[in-house]
């Protein structure tokens, strides 16, 4: 989902310098509210699990495609299913560009020896080459953050009214070395709670998260809620563009915040900003980081799913004290 995200600035900025191109998104069908705000983009969806799955599913999804009269085509994932969709446009004479992920430079990051610690060029600049490469002039200190949306009566039964600042907080990732130990998460709530009347918003994911997450709720009752499972992903998204500030992991929603040009902070465990997945405009002292003396092997790897025995608690190192502080100072 991050890496849907993070299109999202490239794509308004697209449309903005180029109004009367037209832009067609082909993604998954639960990804496709993230590109609502952007007017007269077009979305296909691709049912990799349904009528599109396989070979000759892919086919069918070329076949599809090649209606809609397509000039160009920007890959900006560059994975398999998207190569083999290159290989049946090869034929056309239509562009195809895939994006430069920068493996190499990735693997010489993340590795245990002689590492090469430097920031990589940005995922969103990687996207933008993309389009340069096919002609188009896009400068991301052109981009504009999206506009908040008008909150339905379902999110405000959900949510309540908002009175004082909202803070989003989602507490999980894909992997555990990038996850901010909930006890600790919740030490920073309690502070957060006790100083100010904010009221902090808990997203997240499938059932045991969301029994996590309840159970926090629990713990501070009229002031923390418990958003996960309860709305739908485009309503999500109506409430995140809404937040007064997003605490966040190095994952999606993060991402999804920023680009609303909300304050996002980020918690870093065992991956860095260097490999270029800060979210979109945020200064570099949004990103919390671990502590690379203690834990010098940091970034283990660019997802956060390896890491040697002990980093997994390397993003302990952050103190709920330093999140707390970094929120009362954004806010």
């Amino acid at each position: 989902m991050g890496d849907v995200a993070m299109l999202v600035p490239i794509l308004s900025t697209l449309k903005a310098s180029y109004p009367k191109t037209k832009i067609t998104v082909l993604t998954k069908p639960h990804f496709a509210p993230i590109f609502k705000s952007i007017s007269t983009i077009s979305i296909v969806e691709a049912q990799v699990k349904g009528k599109h799955k396989g070979i000759l599913g892919l086919f069918k999804l070329y076949k599809e495609l090649r209606q809609l009269g397509i000039t160009s085509i920007a890959d900006t994932h560059h994975v398999l299913r998207s190569t083999i969709l290159k290989v049946f446009f090869k034929t056309t004479g239509i562009p195809f560009i895939q994006i430069e992920k920068g493996r190499k430079e990735k693997a010489a990051l993340t590795r245990e020896k002689s590492k090469d610690f430097k920031q990589l060029k940005t995922s969103h600049e990687r996207y933008a080459d993309v389009f340069r490469e096919l002609g188009f002039i896009i400068d991301l200190e052109e981009t504009k953050p999206l506009l908040k949306s008008n909150l339905s009566t379902t999110i405000k039964a959900v949510a309540g009214n908002k009175n004082g600042k909202w803070i989003g907080i989602a507490p999980f990732a894909a992997h555990e070395g990038k996850i901010y130990p909930l006890s600790l998460m919740q030490e920073v709530i309690k502070k957060l709670t006790r100083t100010k009347p904010h009221t902090i918003l808990l997203f997240g994911g499938g059932d045991k998260e969301i029994e996590k997450l309840k159970n926090i709720e629990n713990h501070f009752p009229n002031q923390v809620i418990t958003i996960a499972g309860k709305l739908s992903f485009a309503q999500e998204l109506d409430l995140i563009s809404n937040l007064d500030l997003m605490l966040s992991m190095d994952s999606g929603n993060g991402h999804l915040a920023a680009n609303y040009g909300m304050p996002v902070i980020t918690l870093w465990g065992v991956t860095h900003p260097f490999s270029g997945f800060a979210p979109f405009g945020q200064p570099k002292e949004n990103m919390l980081l671990a502590d690379r003396e203690a834990y010098p092997l940091i970034p283990t790897s660019v997802y956060g799913n390896k890491y040697p025995t002990g980093y997994e608690k390397a993003i302990t190192s952050i103190s709920s004290d330093m999140v707390v502080k970094k929120i009362q100072q954004l806010l």
